[in-house]
């Protein structure tokens, strides 16, 4: 598939860095949907804040903004954002051409053997001359001590820890009782706090678990996404 990794990338933003089954039906599966496609949610998960940052300006032409905001998705253990940066650095968007270090970054966005990350990964190392292959291994030991799984889904666990406990009643169990407006790319929704606050969003082996499933079952088909077209005010008569 042309472009299939950033096609992929381009879906998982416009649904909401989240994957639902076009078959779901249910109303516990619509209302996750809302929930992981809102504003507040993504703002409070910085994995997928700092990813949809990145392809919102990847999507402008600011590539290195987008560099920016991957790698700083990279750090929260976001495996797309770092297939990203891979991208970049391979085809020299936004940063020099470093192949070698592409491969590492690519490596490591394979590193829970998602099927996209894997085949790109081979892709690459295809690609490489014999002195790249050597640089890229030892490049990506480094990579690997700031962000790999072992360092950068702490980060994570901990940045989804302080999010919920920084809410009245979420540390005792009490989300019940509150009530949340949500803001998502259609509106706003008002849910109950223990809608919101379901321990597979932020419990982190719950979670992990959760983007696991979503990018070892990813969505087919084709997205294409150009510049943003901007429509000319109508002549005053």
């Amino acid at each position: 598939m042309k472009n299939g990794f950033k096609s992929l990338l381009a879906m998982a933003f416009l649904m909401g860095a989240c994957a639902v089954p076009e078959d779901a039906v249910s109303k516990t599966r619509q209302m996750d949907k809302t929930i992981m496609s809102s504003e507040s949610f993504i703002d409070a998960h910085p994995d997928l804040m700092h990813r949809n940052r990145g392809l919102l300006a990847y999507q402008k032409g600011r590539y290195a903004e987008a560099l920016i905001h991957f790698k700083r998705g990279a750090k929260f253990s976001d495996k797309p954002s770092q297939g990203m940066v891979a991208e970049m650095l391979w085809k020299g968007e936004g940063v020099a051409v470093n192949r070698p270090l592409a491969y590492a970054w690519m490596d490591m966005a394979a590193e829970r053997h998602y099927r996209t990350m894997l085949l790109r990964r081979e892709n690459y190392w295809n690609a490489l001359t014999a002195d790249e292959r050597v640089q890229a291994v030892e490049l990506g030991k480094a990579l690997y001590e700031t962000y790999g799984d072992d360092v950068a889904k702490k980060r994570l666990a901990i940045a989804l820890r302080r999010a919920k406990n920084s809410v009245t009643g979420s540390r005792t169990g009490m989300v019940g009782n509150l009530t949340i407006t949500i803001f998502t790319p259609t509106g706003s929704e008002t849910i109950d706090g223990s809608q919101y606050y379901q321990d597979k969003f932020w419990k982190p082996e719950l979670y992990f678990k959760w983007q696991d499933e979503t990018w070892k079952n990813p969505p087919t088909g084709n997205v294409s996404i150009g510049p943003l077209e901007v429509k000319p005010e109508p002549k005053k008569k």
